[in-house]
């Protein structure tokens, strides 16, 4: 008898800008409906897509897809902060010799798909061709593992936030680009 002999299945990572996004927006909701089915009662979770079209409104907006078969399985999205006006400077006590900044604003996966480093390779597909010198994102502190695998990819915890008074308490975490930990 011969092994049998098994492949994984191969993801394809799409990528979109704000022209796409028409295009995607209900696939991001999609995957956002499953990734957060447990939490789906909850008024914070259930404003997500004025989130998508808030960061899909802005010029530079760049999100990447990944997809198995044709399945949209994650993504990952975010903008170019506005220079001058970033939020995450009070955090740092010296400021930084290039303050361009790219905000991470989402990154998720159906529960399937988790814990397989796509999220990584999803993140690494955004950022690829970014040519701003760090990048910032936010974790809820009631996820001390993920933010553990963002320290992992670069990320330094610099502070603490709650951005609006129903969403949850978000570690700061800024990546430099230009000297990597």
């Amino acid at each position: 008898m011969e092994p049998r002999v098994t492949t994984a299945p191969a993801i394809d990572l799409r990528r979109y800008g704000h022209n796409d996004l028409p295009d995607i927006r209900q696939t991001l909701l999609d995957v956002h409906a499953d990734a957060y089915f447990e939490r789906r009662h909850e008024e914070f979770v259930q404003r997500f897509p004025w989130f998508v079209d808030h960061w899909g409104g802005r010029e530079g907006f760049a999100c990447v897809i990944a997809y198995e078969d044709g399945e949209p399985i994650g993504f990952t999205y975010g903008a170019p902060g506005e220079p001058g006006r970033e939020w995450w400077r009070e955090y740092l006590a010296e400021e930084p010799a290039d303050p361009s900044t790219f905000s991470v604003s989402e990154l998720m996966l159906r529960p399937k798909w988790r814990k397989q480093g796509l999220g990584k390779r999803l993140h690494t597909a955004l950022l690829a061709d970014r040519p701003e010198a760090l990048a910032v994102l936010t974790v809820d502190t009631k996820r001390p593992r993920l933010q553990a695998l963002y320290e992992g990819w670069g990320y330094k915890k610099i502070g603490e936030r709650q951005p609006f008074p129903d969403s949850p308490l978000y570690a700061v975490m800024l990546l430099n680009r230009t000297h990597p930990a």
